[in-house]
Protein backbone atom coordinates (compact mmCIF):
# COMPACT_ATOMS: atom_id res chain seq x y z
CA UNK A 1 0.00 0.00 0.00
CA UNK A 2 2.62 2.43 0.85
CA UNK A 3 4.17 1.55 -2.64
CA UNK A 4 1.18 2.58 -4.08
CA UNK A 5 0.50 5.95 -2.24
CA UNK A 6 4.16 6.81 -3.20
CA UNK A 7 3.77 5.94 -6.38
CA UNK A 8 0.88 8.23 -6.92
CA UNK A 9 2.47 11.17 -4.83
CA UNK A 10 5.47 10.78 -7.37
CA UNK A 11 2.98 11.18 -10.76
CA UNK A 12 1.19 14.00 -8.85
CA UNK A 13 4.82 15.62 -8.50
CA UNK A 14 6.01 15.40 -12.19
CA UNK A 15 2.68 16.77 -13.21
CA UNK A 16 2.68 19.56 -11.11
CA UNK A 17 5.93 20.19 -12.86
CA UNK A 18 4.25 20.17 -16.36
CA UNK A 19 1.30 22.61 -15.39
CA UNK A 20 0.05 25.02 -13.09
CA UNK A 21 -3.14 23.85 -11.46
CA UNK A 22 -4.04 27.69 -11.10
CA UNK A 23 -5.88 29.52 -14.20
CA UNK A 24 -2.55 31.43 -15.09
CA UNK A 25 -1.20 29.13 -17.52
CA UNK A 26 -4.98 28.89 -19.63
CA UNK A 27 -4.82 32.79 -20.60
CA UNK A 28 -4.71 33.48 -24.11
CA UNK A 29 -5.76 32.29 -27.37
CA UNK A 30 -6.14 31.26 -31.04
CA UNK A 31 -7.54 31.80 -34.50
CA UNK A 32 -6.91 29.31 -37.79
CA UNK A 33 -9.48 27.45 -40.55
CA UNK A 34 -10.93 24.78 -38.93
CA UNK A 35 -12.16 22.56 -41.34
CA UNK A 36 -15.61 20.23 -40.14
CA UNK A 37 -15.80 16.28 -41.50
CA UNK A 38 -19.68 15.39 -40.97
CA UNK A 39 -20.93 11.97 -41.46
CA UNK A 40 -24.57 12.90 -42.38
CA UNK A 41 -27.04 10.28 -41.60
CA UNK A 42 -29.03 11.72 -44.34
CA UNK A 43 -29.83 14.59 -46.46
CA UNK A 44 -32.61 16.01 -46.34
CA UNK A 45 -35.05 15.83 -49.18
CA UNK A 46 -33.31 12.93 -50.45
CA UNK A 47 -35.75 10.49 -51.67
CA UNK A 48 -37.26 13.55 -53.09
CA UNK A 49 -34.58 13.99 -55.06
CA UNK A 50 -34.78 10.58 -56.44
CA UNK A 51 -37.80 11.02 -57.76
CA UNK A 52 -36.01 13.39 -60.50
CA UNK A 53 -33.59 10.35 -61.31
CA UNK A 54 -30.64 12.12 -59.40
CA UNK A 55 -28.46 10.00 -56.70
CA UNK A 56 -28.42 11.49 -53.77
CA UNK A 57 -26.02 8.75 -52.42
CA UNK A 58 -23.53 10.43 -54.83
CA UNK A 59 -22.91 13.26 -52.71
CA UNK A 60 -19.89 14.09 -50.95
CA UNK A 61 -19.67 11.99 -48.18
CA UNK A 62 -18.43 13.53 -45.38
CA UNK A 63 -20.03 16.60 -45.91
CA UNK A 64 -17.30 19.07 -45.80
CA UNK A 65 -17.75 23.22 -44.03
CA UNK A 66 -14.65 25.32 -44.95
CA UNK A 67 -15.28 27.92 -41.81
CA UNK A 68 -12.69 29.43 -39.04
CA UNK A 69 -12.50 29.66 -35.08
CA UNK A 70 -10.99 31.07 -32.88
CA UNK A 71 -10.91 30.55 -28.80
CA UNK A 72 -10.18 32.98 -25.81
CA UNK A 73 -10.18 31.78 -22.11
CA UNK A 74 -11.94 33.75 -20.36
CA UNK A 75 -11.62 32.42 -16.45
CA UNK A 76 -10.08 29.47 -14.70
CA UNK A 77 -10.12 26.45 -17.21
CA UNK A 78 -13.15 27.84 -19.16
CA UNK A 79 -12.93 28.47 -22.60
CA UNK A 80 -15.22 30.51 -25.15
CA UNK A 81 -14.92 30.38 -28.81
CA UNK A 82 -16.67 30.54 -32.10
CA UNK A 83 -16.97 28.96 -35.44
CA UNK A 84 -18.56 29.96 -38.75
CA UNK A 85 -18.45 27.57 -42.03
CA UNK A 86 -20.01 26.73 -45.31
CA UNK A 87 -19.75 24.03 -47.49
CA UNK A 88 -21.72 22.45 -50.60
CA UNK A 89 -22.49 19.62 -52.77
CA UNK A 90 -23.61 18.72 -55.93
CA UNK A 91 -25.02 15.98 -58.21
CA UNK A 92 -26.19 15.94 -62.00
CA UNK A 93 -27.82 14.03 -64.58
CA UNK A 94 -28.89 14.23 -68.70
CA UNK A 95 -31.66 11.32 -68.49
CA UNK A 96 -32.57 9.53 -71.89
CA UNK A 97 -35.95 10.70 -73.35
CA UNK A 98 -38.35 8.56 -74.87
CA UNK A 99 -41.32 10.52 -76.80
CA UNK A 100 -44.69 9.64 -77.20
CA UNK A 101 -48.28 10.82 -78.58
CA UNK A 102 -50.29 9.85 -76.35
CA UNK A 103 -50.55 8.54 -72.61
CA UNK A 104 -52.83 6.93 -70.04
CA UNK A 105 -53.01 8.42 -66.38
CA UNK A 106 -53.89 5.38 -64.09
CA UNK A 107 -55.43 4.95 -60.66
CA UNK A 108 -52.48 3.49 -59.07
CA UNK A 109 -54.06 3.18 -55.57
CA UNK A 110 -58.07 2.26 -56.70
CA UNK A 111 -59.49 5.55 -54.74
CA UNK A 112 -61.62 5.85 -58.21
CA UNK A 113 -59.30 9.14 -59.30
CA UNK A 114 -56.72 9.14 -61.73
CA UNK A 115 -53.03 9.89 -59.71
CA UNK A 116 -51.28 13.15 -60.94
CA UNK A 117 -47.49 11.85 -61.41
CA UNK A 118 -48.46 8.20 -61.29
CA UNK A 119 -49.34 7.38 -65.04
CA UNK A 120 -48.18 4.53 -66.62
CA UNK A 121 -47.19 5.93 -70.43
CA UNK A 122 -48.66 3.66 -73.05
CA UNK A 123 -48.02 3.04 -76.91
CA UNK A 124 -50.18 5.54 -78.68
CA UNK A 125 -52.67 4.25 -82.06
CA UNK A 126 -49.98 6.15 -84.07
CA UNK A 127 -46.51 4.15 -82.74
CA UNK A 128 -44.62 3.59 -80.28
CA UNK A 129 -41.90 5.26 -77.99
CA UNK A 130 -39.00 6.86 -80.02
CA UNK A 131 -36.29 7.59 -78.72
CA UNK A 132 -34.89 12.07 -78.53
CA UNK A 133 -32.01 12.09 -80.64
CA UNK A 134 -31.95 15.80 -80.27
CA UNK A 135 -29.57 18.56 -78.77
CA UNK A 136 -31.65 19.82 -76.38
CA UNK A 137 -32.13 17.18 -73.65
CA UNK A 138 -32.15 18.76 -70.49
CA UNK A 139 -29.84 18.80 -67.75
CA UNK A 140 -30.94 18.12 -64.17
CA UNK A 141 -28.88 19.27 -61.30
CA UNK A 142 -28.82 19.38 -57.32
CA UNK A 143 -27.16 21.06 -54.96
CA UNK A 144 -26.73 20.53 -51.24
CA UNK A 145 -25.74 23.49 -48.81
CA UNK A 146 -24.99 23.88 -45.21
CA UNK A 147 -23.49 26.79 -43.13
CA UNK A 148 -22.86 27.01 -39.32
CA UNK A 149 -22.25 30.23 -37.20
CA UNK A 150 -22.16 29.12 -33.69
CA UNK A 151 -20.17 30.26 -30.38
CA UNK A 152 -18.03 27.37 -28.47
CA UNK A 153 -17.88 26.58 -24.88
CA UNK A 154 -15.79 24.11 -23.49
CA UNK A 155 -13.79 23.07 -20.21
CA UNK A 156 -9.98 22.38 -20.10
CA UNK A 157 -8.62 19.33 -18.80
CA UNK A 158 -4.33 20.05 -19.02
CA UNK A 159 -2.34 16.89 -19.79
CA UNK A 160 1.43 18.26 -19.74
CA UNK A 161 2.36 21.59 -20.87
CA UNK A 162 1.54 21.80 -24.05
CA UNK A 163 -0.73 19.28 -24.34
CA UNK A 164 -4.90 19.90 -23.43
CA UNK A 165 -8.31 17.82 -23.59
CA UNK A 166 -11.12 19.75 -23.00
CA UNK A 167 -14.72 19.00 -23.60
CA UNK A 168 -17.37 21.59 -24.80
CA UNK A 169 -20.58 21.96 -27.08
CA UNK A 170 -20.40 24.09 -30.32
CA UNK A 171 -24.30 25.67 -30.45
CA UNK A 172 -25.45 28.52 -33.27
CA UNK A 173 -27.68 28.78 -36.28
CA UNK A 174 -27.20 26.13 -39.04
CA UNK A 175 -29.08 26.70 -42.45
CA UNK A 176 -29.36 24.28 -45.12
CA UNK A 177 -30.33 24.89 -49.00
CA UNK A 178 -32.00 22.32 -51.72
CA UNK A 179 -31.43 23.81 -54.78
CA UNK A 180 -32.70 22.18 -57.98
CA UNK A 181 -32.05 23.39 -61.56
CA UNK A 182 -33.34 22.32 -64.57
CA UNK A 183 -32.27 23.31 -68.18
CA UNK A 184 -32.33 22.40 -71.58
CA UNK A 185 -30.80 23.54 -74.59
CA UNK A 186 -27.30 26.19 -74.62
CA UNK A 187 -27.98 29.25 -72.23
CA UNK A 188 -28.05 32.83 -73.70
CA UNK A 189 -27.44 36.10 -72.24
CA UNK A 190 -30.41 37.33 -73.53
CA UNK A 191 -32.71 33.89 -72.54
CA UNK A 192 -31.41 34.65 -68.97
CA UNK A 193 -32.96 37.73 -68.36
CA UNK A 194 -35.97 36.34 -70.15
CA UNK A 195 -39.25 37.14 -68.25
CA UNK A 196 -41.47 33.70 -67.84
CA UNK A 197 -44.95 36.14 -67.51
CA UNK A 198 -45.00 38.15 -70.45
CA UNK A 199 -43.62 40.27 -72.58
CA UNK A 200 -42.40 43.46 -70.67
CA UNK A 201 -43.43 46.89 -72.74
CA UNK A 202 -40.12 48.42 -73.97
CA UNK A 203 -40.74 52.17 -73.45
CA UNK A 204 -42.30 51.06 -69.65
CA UNK A 205 -40.29 47.87 -68.48
CA UNK A 206 -42.46 47.97 -65.23
CA UNK A 207 -45.61 46.80 -67.13
CA UNK A 208 -46.41 43.27 -68.90
CA UNK A 209 -47.94 41.99 -71.87
CA UNK A 210 -49.97 38.50 -71.29
CA UNK A 211 -52.01 37.28 -74.28
CA UNK A 212 -54.59 34.89 -73.36
CA UNK A 213 -57.99 33.21 -75.11
CA UNK A 214 -60.28 34.31 -72.80
CA UNK A 215 -60.04 37.82 -71.14
CA UNK A 216 -63.16 36.74 -68.83
CA UNK A 217 -61.35 33.44 -67.68
CA UNK A 218 -58.15 33.03 -67.42
CA UNK A 219 -55.06 32.45 -65.16
CA UNK A 220 -51.61 34.21 -64.85
CA UNK A 221 -48.97 31.18 -65.20
CA UNK A 222 -45.32 31.41 -66.55
CA UNK A 223 -44.83 30.17 -70.35
CA UNK A 224 -42.16 28.39 -71.49
CA UNK A 225 -38.75 28.70 -70.61
CA UNK A 226 -35.25 27.17 -71.25
CA UNK A 227 -34.64 26.74 -67.49
CA UNK A 228 -36.13 26.07 -64.15
CA UNK A 229 -34.36 26.40 -61.20
CA UNK A 230 -36.07 26.38 -57.44
CA UNK A 231 -34.04 26.98 -53.96
CA UNK A 232 -35.55 25.23 -50.83
CA UNK A 233 -34.00 26.56 -47.61
CA UNK A 234 -34.48 26.23 -43.85
CA UNK A 235 -32.46 27.77 -40.87
CA UNK A 236 -32.74 25.65 -37.83
CA UNK A 237 -30.94 25.53 -34.18
CA UNK A 238 -27.55 23.42 -34.16
CA UNK A 239 -25.96 22.21 -31.00
CA UNK A 240 -22.95 19.85 -31.12
CA UNK A 241 -21.08 18.39 -28.11
CA UNK A 242 -17.57 17.43 -28.55
CA UNK A 243 -14.12 16.49 -27.01
CA UNK A 244 -11.27 18.20 -28.18
CA UNK A 245 -7.33 17.59 -27.59
CA UNK A 246 -5.06 20.88 -28.69
CA UNK A 247 -1.24 20.65 -29.11
CA UNK A 248 0.89 23.41 -28.72
CA UNK A 249 3.59 22.08 -31.25
CA UNK A 250 5.20 25.68 -31.34
CA UNK A 251 5.64 29.19 -29.58
CA UNK A 252 2.47 30.76 -31.38
CA UNK A 253 1.35 27.62 -33.61
CA UNK A 254 -0.88 24.68 -32.39
CA UNK A 255 -3.27 21.74 -33.69
CA UNK A 256 -6.47 21.00 -32.55
CA UNK A 257 -8.64 18.04 -33.51
CA UNK A 258 -11.98 17.43 -32.34
CA UNK A 259 -14.49 14.79 -32.08
CA UNK A 260 -18.92 15.20 -31.68
CA UNK A 261 -22.22 14.70 -32.87
CA UNK A 262 -23.82 17.31 -34.51
CA UNK A 263 -27.74 17.35 -33.99
CA UNK A 264 -29.73 19.93 -35.89
CA UNK A 265 -34.19 19.46 -36.24
CA UNK A 266 -35.57 21.44 -38.86
CA UNK A 267 -39.61 21.68 -37.95
CA UNK A 268 -42.12 20.61 -40.04
CA UNK A 269 -43.62 23.86 -42.30
CA UNK A 270 -39.98 25.57 -41.65
CA UNK A 271 -38.82 25.20 -45.21
CA UNK A 272 -38.99 28.04 -47.36
CA UNK A 273 -39.26 28.43 -51.10
CA UNK A 274 -36.84 30.76 -53.05
CA UNK A 275 -36.09 32.29 -49.85
CA UNK A 276 -39.87 33.72 -49.39
CA UNK A 277 -42.79 31.28 -49.10
CA UNK A 278 -42.83 28.70 -46.25
CA UNK A 279 -43.82 25.49 -47.58
CA UNK A 280 -46.76 24.47 -45.39
CA UNK A 281 -46.69 20.47 -46.30
CA UNK A 282 -42.54 20.38 -45.72
CA UNK A 283 -41.96 17.28 -43.71
CA UNK A 284 -39.53 17.40 -40.37
CA UNK A 285 -35.49 16.88 -41.38
CA UNK A 286 -32.58 15.92 -39.08
CA UNK A 287 -29.28 17.13 -40.09
CA UNK A 288 -26.74 15.09 -37.94
CA UNK A 289 -24.04 12.65 -37.45
CA UNK A 290 -20.17 12.21 -36.33
CA UNK A 291 -18.14 15.11 -36.71
CA UNK A 292 -14.31 15.31 -36.90
CA UNK A 293 -13.11 19.03 -36.87
CA UNK A 294 -9.51 20.40 -37.04
CA UNK A 295 -7.55 23.32 -36.76
CA UNK A 296 -4.36 23.84 -37.05
CA UNK A 297 -4.55 27.86 -35.08
CA UNK A 298 -1.78 30.96 -34.37
CA UNK A 299 -1.77 31.73 -31.15
CA UNK A 300 -0.98 30.50 -27.51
Amino acid sequence: MKKIVLFVLTGLSFLHGQFSPSGEDFFGGGIGYSPMYIKLDSIPGASQILKLGLDPTKFDDPFVLHGGEGFAHVTGRWRIGGYAGLGSTNIATVPDILVFEDALTVDSNSDGTPDEGDGVWTESDDGAAVPYEGENRPSIEANFSFSLGATTVEYVLPLLQDLELSAGALMGLGRVGISLDQHSGTPTWEGSFSNAYGTPGIEDAGILYYIVDDKTDYEIIPGQVPGLRRDISATFFDFQPYMAVKWQFLERLGLRISVGFNKGTISAGNWKLNGRKFIGDSPEAAVQGVTFRTMLYIGL
